[in-house]
């Protein structure tokens, strides 16, 4: 838990003892300005002032540190999206609404360790990663079967909805991250919210007619 918030929390800079957390960082600069494909090992440790011998003492490969920073990520994600869905309250229509937003104020807040995440999903082949990712994922579904049942629609159907949901909120976040949205009349929260309620409306029809 300490690391975590540590690595989430303000930017600071190397010291003795700490090289695997400095690597992370700079690996998560490296990603937000490259993509999750756009640096080594050795671009990394010359980052964080070290040599190229250095990253090995804690990862045995440029990939195991992808795992590894996709992990955080999600965690760090899983975090928010828990916060934000607040036990939907006042209801699961409007906390919902809540999580789109934390989704997309993620991504714009943390673009390296969003393409991380993302970007490759060989980095959740480990065990950790893999189970970091579907706790956050699972945030999602447990929203949307709240919300189908909100509408008096059984919830047999949250995990195809839930897919939708996140296939399209992952798309508008893309879209900001790559800035096609830069323009200041596009709305990107609301059309994302907007999307999303199309998709749970259609659900819910389905699932009236079903």
């Amino acid at each position: 838990m300490t690391d975590r918030n540590n690595f989430c929390g303000p930017r600071r800079g190397y010291h003795h003892g700490r090289l695997k957390d400095a690597l992370l960082e700079a690996a998560r600069g490296l990603v937000a300005e490259r993509g999750p494909a756009g640096f080594t090992l050795t671009e990394a440790a010359k980052r964080v002032g070290v040599t190229a011998a250095a990253p090995y003492r804690h990862f045995a490969d440029r990939n195991e540190l992808m795992s590894e920073l996709a992990r955080r990520g999600f965690e760090s994600f899983g975090l928010k999206l828990e916060h934000a869905w607040d036990n939907g309250q006042p209801d699961a229509t409007v906390a919902m609404r809540r999580m789109g937003e934390a989704y997309l104020a993620f991504a714009r807040e943390e673009p390296g360790l969003y393409s991380a995440m993302f970007g490759n999903v060989q980095a959740l082949n480990t065990p950790t990663s893999g189970a970091a990712a579907d706790r956050a994922l699972a945030m999602i579904h447990h929203a949307c079967a709240a919300v189908l049942r909100q509408y008096g629609a059984p919830d047999t159907t949250a995990r195809d909805l839930a897919l939708q949901v996140w296939a399209y909120s992952h798309g508008v976040a893309q879209l900001v991250l790559s800035g096609h949205f830069a323009n200041a009349d596009t709305n990107a929260i609301g059309l994302m919210q907007q999307g999303a309620a199309n998709i749970v409306e259609m659900a819910v029809r389905k699932a009236a007619v079903g």
